[in-house]
């Protein structure tokens, strides 16, 4: 039994490192891809998890299962191809340490896994499955991520969206917006930015797309997050707001979308939906910004995941 099972992209983020002795830019090879990150912060609440996707069978498909196995992450669902390469994606850091991505995936081997090779029997046996939108950007994953879901709908599991835009990896946006639409019509618990649900959405405003996919959707928990400025949960009629945990530590916020919602999953696997209180609500977010902003003072992310420890020292100083 497993507690979250996610699908998606698992590749390398090249990662800023510094300039060699001939000034040449540097860059480390930090294993990523949003659903792993999700599923690495998850390991660090203690919860199980396994992943499905594909990488190539190449020195960094290995790396990336060897990763897997470090964390603790099951990977039955991994496969390896030799067809086609490991997805890989370059990061420019600006000096707040937001990024930019160069990604090398024409065709990358996340792009390349099929509905047959979706296995029921691990879906389900999990209670919650996770899914975002880079698996659906091209037609014969977007048929392995659906044939998924409907697995995951088949038994019963909750199930957890994240967009995750990234307009350049698309054919057009209207096509992303569709498939945006699609995850919300089928998801449980809800994370987007605040920036995508206003493009999803058409509507200025959290307020505003709030609204519209509470008319639109029937989606449990709607997490909506604002960098720098923090995030809303909307749940059972309620609002609850936290402010973020700003730090001068910042050198790379890659993932701390991804610890936001890890954190806040396991709180969901812990306390019911369905009777979640505003006092909950509070302690969820309040907790998984500081997981969040924990995650931005290091590079990287799977690898980089704070143990529960480590974030109530880091809310500890942040409140002295």
């Amino acid at each position: 039994m497993y507690d979250v099972i996610a699908l998606g992209e698992l590749l390398i983020d090249f990662t800023p490192s510094g300039k060699s002795e001939q000034g040449n830019n540097l860059f480390e090879a930090n294993p990523g891809g949003a659903p792993c990150n999700v599923l690495s912060m998850l390991k660090k609440c203690k919860k199980s998890t396994a992943f499905i996707g594909k990488v190539g069978n190449d020195i960094f498909g290995h790396l990336l299962k060897n990763t897997l196995g470090e964390v603790g992450i099951d990977d039955k669902g991994l496969k390896m191809t030799d067809d086609v390469r490991t997805t890989l994606a370059f990061v420019q850091i600006d000096e707040m340490g937001d990024r930019n991505f160069a990604f090398y995936r024409n065709p990358g081997a996340d792009m390349k896994l099929t509905e047959d090779e979706i296995d029921e029997t691990l879906i389900k046996n999990a209670r919650l499955f996770h899914f975002g939108t880079l698996s659906m950007t091209h037609e014969g994953s977007r048929k392995a991520t659906k044939r998924a879901i409907s697995y995951a709908k088949q038994n019963h599991l909750l199930i957890s969206f994240d967009p995750n835009l990234r307009p350049p990896l698309w054919d057009s946006l209207d096509t992303a917006i569709e498939q945006m639409k699609y995850g919300c019509s089928v998801c449980d618990i809800l994370k987007i930015e605040d920036k995508e649900l206003e493009i999803m959405t058409g509507q200025k405003g959290i307020d505003a797309g709030i609204k519209y996919l509470q008319q639109n959707y029937s989606i449990s928990l709607i997490l909506v997050t604002s960098g720098a400025n923090g995030s809303r949960a909307y749940c059972n009629n309620k609002m609850v707001e936290k402010m973020a945990f700003l730090t001068n530590k910042t050198i790379d916020t890659t993932g701390a979308g991804d610890t936001f919602f890890g954190y806040c999953l396991s709180y969901i696997l812990d306390n019911s939906i369905e009777t979640i209180t505003e006092e909950k609500l509070s302690k969820m977010l309040t907790f998984a910004n500081a997981a969040a902003s924990l995650v931005t003072t290091r590079k990287g992310a799977i690898k980089s995941m704070p143990d529960i420890e480590e974030v109530e020292n880091w809310i500890h100083s942040c409140n002295q």
